[in-house]
């Protein structure tokens, strides 16, 4: 039988002081580093492969024959503390990791964990950057990738792999869009306000736990769980609540390493709209309508840590004697403007690039509302008519996942792990891409932030369910 085998590495990615934070339609720029953020690298491989090398012995001054694991089999999954990369980023980044380790390009998955306090990688057009600083820092970026994903081919090591599915504590996630009394959408609104009905959706509360136990190594933990990372709110580097589980966790369990994957969190946050007993502990209400800090952070980082530690010891461990990847592309309509609703999307815009939000008829999450609805408007007012998403599958022994571009809703990760064929199934957000919203087709009717916002029309995430579903049953 095939020996699994498992690497890893873990580099910091902290950029310079002053460059642009990236996750509101607001300028932020980084005062400092409130917690260092990383790109973690998990390599796996079947057969154990080596080529010859040269290596230098310190000991003779001399280059001597040796060996190194050969990257040509390898599997790399790589996620990143970003808010998110796009597709085209991503195929960059790939080609480059693919150049300098051999590992090959379509082996490589890029994960973003859509942290909202994390440097950009590229100029937005929302507001004017220090464009030298955010160049820098994507050179930087692609550099550390390449080095993580090096270093974890090194540090291949035989490892068996075990599984099993926890609950997410209460307090921990809410479904963020809500009917409100008036028979309208909203997503975030205000606190206590009584004009709140009830939200639209039902959470996915599945906690997915995958731990590789190597020989003479540390142990490899991936946490999978769908939720938005922006409890911080501030303009310093943080990797938000993601990293204070691995902290926590790793502080918990001598010799282990985690790794968040995060789910389908297109419509999925942090803040309760009626808080009590001790909800509002350690947080505040932000400019957007939602409970967030540093405290927040740490909430819920530390309670998702404690879904981890509830079952990190019963596991199931199971056989792997195969390693799949494979890619399917999904073409998809775009979400274009009505010719008539383009001169007041052209005003908003205009009045947002301006710094004159002021002038918007809207405050907090409907400002936000607008202007990323009448950005999307503007921005394809010239094309294209359709989108080509690229969705990523991995089969590990019995364990699958299914990668998605973007931000999908908890809906399309609860269909997904549905496929029959697997023994647990892992969906990923923000996967070789983030290409925007994937709202169900009723939430375009009822409207919100992310439906109005989105890219695509109405349809894409039942065409996400499907192909993904099919994309999986290709690899049993």
């Amino acid at each position: 039988m095939k020996q699994l085998r498992v690497g890893f590495s873990r580099v910091n990615i902290d950029p310079k002081h002053g460059i642009p934070v990236r996750g509101y339609y607001v300028p932020r720029f980084s005062s400092g580093i409130l917690d260092h953020i990383y790109a973690n690298a998990v390599v796996f491989a079947m057969d154990e492969k080596t080529v010859e090398c040269q290596k230098y012995n310190p000991d003779t001054g001399r280059y001597v024959a040796a060996q190194r694991n050969d990257a040509s089999g390898c599997v790399a999954l790589i996620s990143v503390d970003n808010c998110g990369l796009s597709a085209a980023e991503c195929r960059a980044y790939r080609r480059k990791i693919h150049e300098q380790t051999g590992v090959p390009f379509e082996n490589i998955i890029l994960h973003s964990t859509h942290t909202h306090t994390g440097p950009h990688t590229k100029l937005d057009d929302h507001f004017e950057a220090d464009a030298r600083k955010v160049n820098e820092y994507a050179e930087f970026l692609g550099e550390k990738l390449c080095d993580a994903v090096t270093y974890a081919v090194a540090d291949l090591k035989a490892a068996k792999m075990g599984f099993c599915v926890g609950q997410a504590p209460e307090r921990v996630a809410y479904i963020r869009r809500y009917k409100m009394k008036d028979g309208s959408t909203m997503t975030c609104p205000p606190i206590n306000d009584p004009n709140i009905d009830y939200p639209i959706g039902t959470l996915d509360q599945q906690v997915n736990v995958i731990r590789f136990d190597r020989e003479n190594a540390d142990t490899i933990v991936l946490m999978n769980y769908g939720l938005h990372a922006d409890c911080i709110n501030l303009d310093q580097i943080s990797p938000d609540w993601p990293g204070w589980m691995a902290r926590t966790f790793e502080a918990c369990i001598p010799d282990v390493k985690c790794v968040f994957l995060n789910g389908c969190e297109g419509d999925v946050g942090s803040t309760h709209v009626n808080p009590c007993g001790g909800d509002m502990n350690d947080t505040l209400i932000s400019f957007d309508n939602e409970m967030k800090s540093d405290g927040m952070a740490r909430f819920v980082g530390r309670a998702l840590c404690g879904t981890i530690l509830q079952v990190y010891d019963k596991v199931e461990y199971v056989d792997v004697d195969e390693l799949r990847v494979m890619e399917k592309v999904v073409t998809v309509p775009a979400n274009k403007a009505k010719p008539e609703q383009l001169p007041l999307a052209h005003k908003y815009k205009e009045l947002h690039d301006a710094g004159r939000d002021d002038l918007i008829p809207y405050t907090a999450m409907e400002l936000t509302t607008v202007v990323a609805e009448a950005v999307r408007m503007c921005k394809l007012e010239n094309g294209p008519d359709f989108f080509q998403l690229p969705l990523t599958g991995l089969k590990i022994g019995p364990i699958g996942f299914c990668g998605i571009p973007g931000e999908p809703f908890t809906d399309i990760g609860r269909e997904l792990k549905k496929t029959e064929g697997y023994r647990c199934i892992l969906p990923m957000a923000l996967t070789n891409g983030s290409e925007g919203y994937y709202p169900m087709r009723s939430a375009f009717d009822e409207g919100g932030y992310e439906a109005r916002s989105s890219r695509y029309q109405g349809g894409v995430a039942e065409q996400i369910i499907a192909d993904g579903q099919a994309l999986l049953k290709e690899l049993l």
